[in-house]
């Protein structure tokens, strides 16, 4: 094995050491990961979420757009200031946060439900779109980014779930993280005899 493929699999090795270490430090960061994520993916396809509720026009869809944003970034601080720094949790900070990750949840139901009323009602306002090929009378993929929207609001409320999830299991599996072992052992110690460090007469 060449020196640089030990290096590599030592500096990997650090890596995901110093990895746990942090997690064992603040495990709650597992939770604002998949927050951070879900908010990622709503705002960085808010083009296609904006088109879908210009095309449909549905009922309220336009304050679910805004509120999903709104509860989002309002969990964020909340989350924050849920687990200060060498500091027990904040018991009424957590309560709000899983206020505001059901209601973002709701809001992000609520438009799916809109999207599914357009896409199955049968008269003439119908919305018609599918993915390309999916549907043999719209070969192109017309209104494409409904589906789009479909989509995305879907992921969002499940990595929202999944936060809440994480918050709500946390005393479970930081217990779990804190087990495993992340000492270093320095080989050199292992194989080094005893040291005379008596002086001579």
């Amino acid at each position: 094995m060449s020196k640089d493929t030990v290096k590599t699999r030592r500096g990997f090795k650090e890596f995901v050491r110093k990895l746990i270490v942090s997690l064992k430090r603040s495990p709650q960061n597992i939770s604002l990961v998949a927050l951070a994520v879900a908010f990622l993916v709503y705002s960085l396809n808010l083009t296609s979420i904006s088109n879908t509720t210009a095309l449909i026009q549905g009922p309220n869809m336009g304050q679910c757009e805004f509120a999903a944003m709104l509860f989002s970034i309002l969990a964020f601080v909340v989350f924050l200031r849920s687990f200060p720094k060498r500091q027990k949790a904040n018991k009424v900070m957590i309560a709000l946060l899983f206020l505001f990750l059901i209601l973002t949840v709701g809001v992000d139901i609520l438009y799916l439900m809109r999207i599914n009323n357009a896409i199955t009602r049968t008269d003439e306002l119908k919305i018609d779109f599918a993915w390309p090929g999916r549907n043999p009378d719209f070969p192109d993929g017309k209104n494409v980014f409904v589906g789009v929207a479909q989509n995305i609001v879907t992921v969002h409320a499940i990595f929202v779930v999944v936060c809440a999830l994480l918050v709500a299991l946390l005393p479970l599996y930081s217990k779990l993280i804190r087990k495993i072992n992340t000492s270093i052992e320095v080989e050199e110690n292992l194989n080094m005899g005893t040291i005379d460090i008596s002086g001579e007469d």
